[in-house]
């Protein structure tokens, strides 16, 4: 259960990479804009403040890695970062859309499940 336990973190952390990546670099090209539903004008002028939001997706990344790289000891980082992901899946559904409930605060759920019964 542990190993799969960690596996499922793993992956809520690469889907935070592809996050910050969407947001801190494609976030004002032609996929950023169809991924995100933005017109081209949106897109630039929002461009500073996507790169803000993504920088925060690196560090969410940065705190699973090191509960990870913690093994054992790592348990109390691995279920802060999960908790902090869960937090701004469910703000970003109440704010933006109901799509990132499922996205990202969903599998940060199930992977926290997973490392407390592990």
């Amino acid at each position: 259960m542990s190993m799969f336990a960690n596996i499922l973190v793993a992956v809520v952390a690469l889907l935070h990479v592809y996050f910050m990546i969407l947001e801190m670099f494609l976030w004002d090209t032609p996929y950023g804009r169809k991924t995100f539903g933005l017109t081209a004008e949106f897109s630039s002028a929002s461009k500073a403040l996507a790169a803000n939001q993504g920088l925060y997706n690196g560090f969410l990344v940065a705190g699973l890695v090191w509960g990870l790289l913690l093994g054992p000891a790592g348990f109390a980082v691995k279920v802060f970062f999960l908790a902090c992901v869960i937090v701004a899946g469910v703000f970003g559904a109440i704010t933006v859309g109901r799509k990132i409930l499922f996205v990202q605060a969903l599998p940060a759920a199930i992977a926290l499940a997973l490392v407390w019964l592990a």
